[in-house]
């Protein structure tokens, strides 16, 4: 299927990154037993998929003028949606979207204040908003909304990437009903947080280069619109870290997810700087070192080099976690160091469906931009463990015919991410055309 063509607002130029057919960015299914799948569209659109057929639900872009900014970075715009466990009952769902402008200046008559510190002068807010429908069924929305939580960034880029609960959590559950929130660093490579020697993302008094968990329907944490869980690794420790912290030390924290298999372990992949691309197992209270290590390697900011180093040998100290997955990448021949290499991770799922029984138990992954598709073997990827081993996947299409996701998206720059619905099975996604495609086996060549 194809979701309908979108562009950002302005324009970009013909060629611009983010020039694309449309900017979808995951594909689910609405937790209801309807069978609806949903994709949001960074520029600002969020369809419901029944029998085929995307419909327009809400449009957030239209909500939020003229503050929705979906023009300055990768992943600006109506960034995610989270559906409420309870969805069929409640209506309730929540989605991330960019600000930016004149409201944002702490100087202006009402300014739009970030609930957690640093910066308070920001280019760019992630935004988390409730909805509640009044009719969950319905194919488009009508009901309320209500601001929940309000991140500033340095930069236009390396915001609020994904929001979620954790779908293997049941009621009565500790985590059941949990938004897990990703933020990047907002791309202050090595800036130290203000008044404290230590870099953003490693600095606890502040809520980017973090994963967050919050109680969407609680009232203790910083504005009163949520709550503060009581099992939060740092509720309760001495020390100034933000309650709201899960874990640390994060670049670009693009995708996390669930493995619906026995252990119900979270994976979470991390965008790295120059050379490295990783694949965390995320438990509360780790710290995955950025921006003193990149993947398993040292990182130095402001090396001319930009790349990675051995780790010193007292690095046992310092508690980082590592990667269960990590790849390299070198730049194109010819280029020099320090500029955007055109690589990219994008994690997806540890498939656990029964179309493509071959796949089950392993994590499905990209390099986004061109397009290739990994797995690693589940059984191998333990935090604290060695990296387990990565095998690439070809792709082939209905006719069994081999193909590249660079053909099937018509374009060298797929923007590929993935997509799941409640049974587990697989979708790919391509901004490049906008085509979703659903996995439903393997060849074997």
């Amino acid at each position: 299927m194809t979701i309908p063509a979108s562009k950002p607002n302005p324009p970009p130029s013909s060629g611009d990154t983010l020039d694309r057919w449309a900017r979808i960015s995951y594909l689910g299914e609405v937790p209801d037993g309807s069978g609806r799948l949903f994709v949001p569209d960074l520029n600002g659109k969020m369809y419901l998929i029944k029998d085929g057929t995307p419909q327009i639900y809400l449009d957030v872009a239209a909500e939020f003028a003229p503050y929705f900014m979906n023009t300055k970075s990768l992943t600006s715009g109506f960034v995610f949606v989270a559906f409420d466990p309870e969805y069929g009952k409640n209506g309730i769902f929540y989605t991330v979207h960019t600000e930016e402008g004149p409201a944002l200046n702490p100087k202006a008559p009402q300014p739009k204040v970030p609930d957690l510190p640093y910066p308070q002068d920001s280019p760019a807010q992630g935004v988390v908003t409730e909805w509640k429908a009044a009719d969950p069924t319905a194919s488009t929305f009508r009901g309320t909304r209500r601001e929940v939580l309000r991140l500033g960034f340095a930069d236009t880029i390396h915001g609020i990437q994904q929001i979620g609960f954790n779908p293997t959590s049941r009621p009565g559950d500790k985590d059941y009903g949990l938004l897990y929130i990703s933020a990047g660093d907002g791309g202050v490579v090595g800036e130290e947080s203000p008044g404290k020697v230590t870099t953003v993302p490693q600095d606890l008094r502040v809520p980017q280069g973090k994963i967050l968990r919050i109680d969407p329907h609680g009232t203790n944490g910083a504005n009163g619109n949520y709550g503060i869980p009581v099992n939060n690794p740092f509720v309760g420790k001495p020390g100034m870290a933000l309650r709201e912290i899960y874990a640390s030390g994060l670049r670009d924290p693009v995708r996390f997810s669930w493995d619906p298999g026995e252990s119900h372990r979270m994976f979470l992949a991390n965008i790295g700087e120059q050379e490295i691309e990783s694949i965390y197992e995320v438990r509360p209270g780790d710290n995955f070192g950025w921006s003193q290590r990149e993947g398993p390697f040292a990182f130095r900011a402001g090396d001319p080099s930009c790349g990675v180093f051995s780790l010193p040998a007292d690095d046992s100290k310092y508690g980082y976690t590592y990667p269960v997955v990590a790849f390299a990448h070198n730049p194109p021949p010819g280029q020099p160091p320090c500029r955007t290499s055109g690589h990219a991770v994008v994690g997806g799922f540890v498939y656990r469906g029964a179309s493509v029984p071959e796949l089950r138990g392993k994590y499905l992954f990209a390099d986004f931009v061109p397009g290739r598709i990994f797995y690693a073997d589940s059984r191998e990827m333990h935090a604290g463990g060695n990296l387990a081993r990565i095998y690439e996947l070809s792709v082939f299409n209905d006719k069994n015919q081999p193909v590249t996701m660079q053909q099937l998206a018509g374009n060298s720059r797929t923007d590929l991410r993935f997509g799941t619905d409640s049974h587990g099975e697989l979708y790919l996604l391509a901004k490049a055309n906008g085509k979703i495609w659903k996995i439903i086996g393997t060849h074997r060549s």
